[in-house]
């Protein structure tokens, strides 16, 4: 997007304000699917976790998209987004076995990751068809908070459990329709990936009714210019060989399967605070905006650098500032950043926000949660409103007669 039509859309609807670029995510979908274009089958599962807005999840219905989720809720919305059962996979972690339950009620697929509701859904429901989600123990990234296939990792099912697994599906004669592995985010290593790869293609071995295999996501993008990516293509053309391959020796076609979430959306996603304040120390100086990591977590939650640039002053002489909220807490978006000069009453714009920033936004210091506005064929169309007070107390119950203040004369002596 243009910066014009960022600062459009803040005149118009207010900061804060995050805004998704449409076309964005289309592009990065299309550019998914042809780089695994020699698959026979290819199944991308958007995982909602990522952003959940309900225009989100019926612009990815449109595209041809299934979903992954990982609660009952997210299942429900996608449902609601007009997403058929069977293009849905519930991936929970930690839940109770009455919401995969729930969930299995509802028609989607099932992807269980510990032993123990393996053998209790199996036992109860031998003739639901489940996904088993395996821990590969290969590290993705580097950064622990992001990787989820390391061996201290709660998710999945090690694969050195799989002699266990194979135990519960013999006794309670479970059917196994996909096996499903996630090493995390921020994928650098193609060769790190390839190699969790033939983990989960000698674990597919073990069960002859697969419909699917399943590879997760977690393929890095850039964050500034110059930062280092997922090469897509790259790891298309080689796991496309390999899955292709294997399918041969498998003797069945099976479907591929990814569940994209920042790949998709977070490029596409601009989030545009009003600066407050700018202030000036004995050694920093500080912007300070209309925000806080009550709306924009991920730099002060991951660490994660978004760049940040100054829309009301693109050209301007840069300086260095440090981007800090108006939260009582330290929520510092940038230490020492060069931006073009600030003055109060600027906009100022975060990139990559699409992903993990409004779905972790909260209502912290009872600030309200932001406007989301999609840019569409260039065009802005409001697509959640910036809550009001009502919304801070919508489901508090004001109990405020068991403690009416009672006035006790002073005592004059």
């Amino acid at each position: 997007m243009k910066n014009s039509e960022l600062l459009s859309v803040a005149t118009q609807y207010g900061a804060p304000v995050y805004v998704y670029d449409t076309s964005k995510i289309i592009s990065q979908f299309q550019r998914l699917t042809n780089a695994f274009g020699s698959v026979p089958k290819l199944k991308l599962n958007y995982a909602v976790k990522a952003l959940s807005n309900l225009s989100i999840l019926r612009l990815m219905n449109s595209l041809g998209s299934g979903l992954d989720t990982v609660s009952i809720q997210e299942v429900k919305l996608g449902l609601l987004a007009g997403f058929k059962p069977e293009d849905i996979i519930f991936t929970p972690n930690g839940v109770s076995l009455e919401e995969i339950e729930e969930a299995s009620a509802l028609g989607v697929k099932i992807n269980i990751d510990n032993l123990s509701f393996l053998e209790q859904f199996g036992s109860t429901h031998p003739d639901v068809p489940v996904c088993i989600r395996i821990n590969p123990h290969v590290m993705a990234g580097g950064n622990t908070k992001i990787s989820v296939g390391h061996i201290d990792s709660k998710f999945g099912i090690s694969i050195h459990q799989i002699p266990h697994i194979l135990r519960i599906v013999e006794l309670t004669k479970m059917k196994v329709n996909g096996i499903h592995m996630h090493t995390g985010s921020d994928i650098l290593d193609i060769d790190v990936f390839l190699y969790a790869s033939e983990i989960l293609f000698d674990t597919a071995k073990h069960f002859k009714d697969l419909e699917f295999i399943d590879f997760g996501s977690g393929f890095k993008v850039p964050y500034k210019a110059g930062d280092i990516e997922t090469n897509i293509e790259e790891l298309g053309q080689k796991l496309s060989s390999r899955f292709n391959e294997f399918c041969k020796e498998y003797g069945r076609e099976l479907t591929l399967a990814f569940e994209p979430g920042k790949f998709l959306v977070s490029e596409a996603g601009y989030f545009l605070a009003r600066v407050n304040v700018v202030k000036q120390t004995t050694s920093t100086v500080f912007a300070g905006v209309d925000s806080g990591f009550n709306h924009f977590v991920r730099p002060m939650f991951y660490g994660a650098s978004h760049e940040i640039i100054n829309l009301s002053n693109p050209k301007g002489k840069e300086r260095y500032y440090s981007v800090v909220g108006y939260i009582c807490e330290t929520d510092t978006f940038g230490n020492n950043r060069r931006i073009s000069a600030i003055s109060e009453g600027d906009i100022l714009c975060f990139k990559n926000a699409g992903a993990y920033c409004f779905t972790m936004a909260s209502n912290y210091n009872s600030r309200y949660r932001p406007a989301e506005v999609l840019w569409h064929e260039r065009k802005a169309v409001l697509v959640r409103e910036r809550e009001s007070f009502d919304d801070l107390i919508r489901n508090q119950i004001d109990v405020g007669e068991l403690f009416k203040a009672e006035v006790t004369p002073p005592v004059v002596k």
